[in-house]
């Protein structure tokens, strides 16, 4: 399959900077991130630290859901919990007016606590449990994304059960390369998720006969970190015969749901462009009068967080090693994606010393456990900083207690001024749900 280029060259710092707008550097303060000096935000709360900012998100939302509304389309948005499913930034978004797209029990009620009405939830997913269905189901959700004969039958008879009709749309997997890492692409057909295309018209006519069933529409969703437009036109262009189909055949069809994927810029690239996936959307499915839906994550809250971190010590010998109190624990893409991260040293005068190769590890006993390999970077005392960029999407979300670290604590900034939303756990805290059985020996 066709993957994403890596970056050609790594960019230097002055090109990560200037290529993120909510960062500046100043000659006292340091790197600034809304504003805040990172500095103060570690002096206060310590690092590991997750670090968001609220403007950032506000204005990523408002830019995808503007760049839509200027192609003449009604899309609703429904974030995408699995990206990160803080309290506060599920709470953000609601107030934008947005929905939530969930994948488990937990992530459903993480969006109700959030204040997100059940009947603005969308269930996706490959494997839901009936406990979780029946919970979803019960509480009023708005729609389940079906990914198989056998979930449809389960669906029904949960509803029958509890009395509670439910919303379905039929994921139609249109084995479509997004052209992104094997390991997050969705929509080829030796992929474990969705209903093969020539399966959909008799499962969707056999829904409609399914009781506690009301069959709605479509689901689409190709993989993540999708950078050309060229993948959805595909997708979508065949989402649209289908619909077409369908309703030729005497099917009702009301609802698409465009998925997600949008992609971003890691290094100095640009992201996806909004006005082409916009032209795009209006191009393949702007006529068939449904109402759109769209399943956004990394785009949204992707560039709206870093992970703050502090500098343990300086290994030389063959290499130079700078090791972070920072882990693989903490950020997990790079160990699991070979994923690329701009790393900012936070002081300003760091930030001008002369630069030299280093690869950027963490403490965790895994070779794996590396954020950077030979980036030029300037020398690195004890107790310097830097800012892993972009870690807002798929970091604090997939960390872990591994080696036994506590998590790391989290803080948004808001208005000039930075909240704790998450504290530092503690060593306690590790083994504080655990038990001690009595021992036969």
């Amino acid at each position: 399959m066709a993957l994403v280029q890596p970056l050609t060259a790594d960019p230097d710092l002055d090109d990560l900077l200037a290529a993120r707008p909510a960062l500046t550097m100043h000659a006292q303060d340091g790197l600034c991130f809304e504003d805040v000096p990172l500095h103060a935000v570690a002096d206060t709360h310590g690092t590991p630290c997750w670090v968001y900012g609220a403007g950032t998100l506000r204005a990523r939302y408002r830019a995808l859901a503007g760049a839509l509304a200027e192609a003449g389309l009604n899309v609703h948005i429904h974030y995408a919990v699995k990206a990160n499913d803080h309290l506060a930034i599920l709470g953000l978004f609601r107030a934008l007016g947005a929905g939530a797209d969930v994948v488990s029990l937990g992530e459903f009620m993480r969006a109700r606590k959030a204040g997100i009405a059940a009947s603005d939830v969308v269930f996706s997913g490959v494997g839901k449990s009936t406990q979780e269905l029946g919970a979803a189901i019960v509480a009023g959700l708005g729609q389940i994304n079906v990914e198989s004969a056998e979930e449809l039958e389960m669906i029904s008879a949960i509803a029958l059960r509890v009395g509670r009709p439910v919303r379905v749309a039929l994921r139609m997997n249109p084995d479509v390369d997004a052209g992104t890492h094997e390991k997050i692409t969705t929509g080829l057909a030796d992929n474990k998720f969705g209903i093969p295309a020539q399966d959909v018209p008799r499962l969707y006519a056999h829904a409609a006969t399914l009781p506690g069933i009301q069959p709605v529409g479509i689901a689409v969703h190709i993989g993540s970190q999708i950078l050309s437009p060229a993948p959805y036109a595909k997708a979508y262009a065949k989402a649209a015969d289908m619909v077409r189909w369908l309703r030729a055949a005497g099917q009702t069809v009301s609802v698409l749901d465009l998925g997600g994927g949008l992609g971003i810029g890691y290094g100095d690239e640009p992201g996806m462009s909004l006005s082409a996936f916009a032209n795009v959307v209006k191009k393949e499915v702007g006529d068939l009068g449904v109402q759109l839906l769209m399943e956004p994550g990394r785009y949204l809250v992707g560039p709206a967080g870093l992970l703050l971190a502090s500098v343990i010590l300086e290994k030389r010998g063959q290499k130079r090693f700078v090791v972070l109190d920072a882990a693989m624990n903490d950020l997990m893409r790079p160990a699991m994606y070979d994923a690329w991260h701009g790393i900012l040293p936070v002081s300003a005068t760091q930030f001008r010393a002369p630069r030299a190769p280093a690869d950027v590890v963490g403490p965790v006993c895994e070779s794996a456990d590396s954020f950077a390999t030979g980036r030029d970077l300037p020398a690195m005392k004890p107790g310097a900083r830097v800012a892993l960029l972009d870690a807002g999407a798929y970091g604090a979300v997939m960390s872990s207690t591994y080696n036994a670290r506590p998590r790391a604590a989290a803080v948004l900034i808001d208005g000039g001024k930075f909240h704790l939303i998450t504290p530092r756990q503690t060593i306690d805290n590790l083994w504080a749900d655990e038990m001690l059985p009595p021992l036969a020996g």
